[in-house]
């Protein structure tokens, strides 16, 4: 008798992130000639600075860059990273000891889970929050506590209710501002009460800060709160900031202490970068505020077609938000079936607010990542579908 193979209970935890499932059936309509607009995912359509790829391609034709690297990534590149710390937002970080490079800030979702969290800690998650979070809570077994973040509330935790939590089971705490999926800024008021609460409870604080630089006049990193860094740890990427996504450069940055924890257990997955892609990641991080203004010209233009397009749906939404996406409340209540609408009659893939959260539910989000004119475009089809 055969007996059968089983994967690990935590596969049963889990289901495959919803873009992946939800892409490969827009790549099938679109193989059927659908011509899907997709307005679903956040992944930056134009290309890094041409000064990076530039280093990148004469670095890939050096014989020498194509062996193993560091696991703590190159000199260059840690210096690159604490140097933009210094001068966007103001924060000192030595190099050597509290910055580590990630091949993306998503992979270091994971490393922060596994070096904080034993099987059966608490971890405080948002929702609405980004699903990962979530996902990867479950793999290392965590206990969840999600806490709510509503619109009714401006996005912003309720600290009463956290304080009313068992925060004697909870060690780690997830926030993300700019929040995705809701677009709400920053505050150093907020930041400074998150790193409070943390203090206080003995909790550390993962915040987890891709878009700041997006569509955002004043960015700000939960470092800049004084003593911080204590209880505190940051990511960052280039994904959103320098349309570096599919690079996977990102970063984390912390006490020395923390960052020597999360090098344990990044040091025993992957084996480190591309030598000419952190060379170049080198030179984007050196890039002035030109960079960014021209970066957000485009997507302010964009959010002005976004926009038209939210009202010409009934949704209400916050003129105030940052980042790469807009989210607003759908007139019916129902976002997954306003999206589905979207996908299955105007050819438009939008993604429905459900994905992050419940209290998503009755939200859609639109991304910024694709051309003027195909936004334009997916309003025409809007207008169309609404008019038959």
């Amino acid at each position: 008798m055969k007996k059968d193979i089983v994967p690990a209970e935590r596969v049963s935890r889990i289901q495959e992130y919803y873009f992946s499932r939800k892409l490969r059936e827009v790549a099938k309509l679109n193989s059927e000639g659908a011509d899907i607009i997709s307005l679903g995912i956040g992944g930056p359509d134009r290309p890094p600075h041409k000064s990076v790829v530039d280093t990148l391609c004469a670095q890939a034709k050096v014989d020498s860059n194509h062996s193993y690297q560091p696991y703590v990534g190159i000199p260059e590149l840690r210096n690159a990273m604490s140097q933009w710390y210094k001068r966007s937002y103001g924060v000192d970080l030595d190099p050597v000891t509290e910055v580590q490079p990630l091949i993306g800030s998503k992979e270091g979702i994971l490393h922060v889970s596994m070096a904080f969290l034993n099987p059966g800690d608490g971890v405080l998650v948002p929702n609405p929050g980004y699903p990962t979070y979530l996902s990867v809570s479950r793999l290392v077994d965590a206990d969840i506590y999600t806490y709510d973040l509503t619109e009714q509330g401006g996005w912003m935790p309720d600290f009463d209710a956290l304080e009313r939590l068992p925060l004697d089971k909870i060690k780690l705490m997830w926030i993300n501002y700019p929040h995705m999926p809701t677009g709400t800024p920053a505050t150093m008021e907020l930041f400074e009460r998150i790193v409070d609460f943390g203090r206080r409870h003995g909790i550390v604080i993962a915040h987890d800060n891709p878009y700041s630089f997006i569509l955002n006049d004043k960015p700000l990193s939960l470092l800049q709160v004084p003593g911080a860094k204590d209880v505190a740890v940051e990511m960052n990427s280039m994904s959103k900031s320098h349309n570096m996504a599919g690079w996977r450069i990102g970063m984390v940055a912390s006490n020395a202490t923390f960052i020597n924890w999360i090098l344990k257990v990044k040091s025993n997955i992957d084996s480190g970068q591309f030598r000419p892609m952190m060379q170049a990641a080198a030179e984007g991080f050196s890039l002035g505020s030109e960079w960014y203004a021209e970066l957000n010209g485009v997507y302010a233009q964009r959010r002005v077609v976004a926009e038209d397009i939210m009202n010409e749906l009934g949704c209400a939404f916050n003129p105030g938000q940052k980042g790469l996406f807009l989210w607003g409340r759908v007139p019916d209540g129902n976002g997954e079936q306003m999206a589905d609408n979207l996908l299955y009659k105007a050819r438009v893939f939008v993604t429905p607010g459900s994905v992050f959260g419940s209290n998503g539910d009755n939200y859609i989000r639109l991304s910024l990542c694709v051309t003027e004119e195909k936004l334009k475009e997916a309003l025409r089809r809007i207008k169309e579908m609404k008019n038959n």
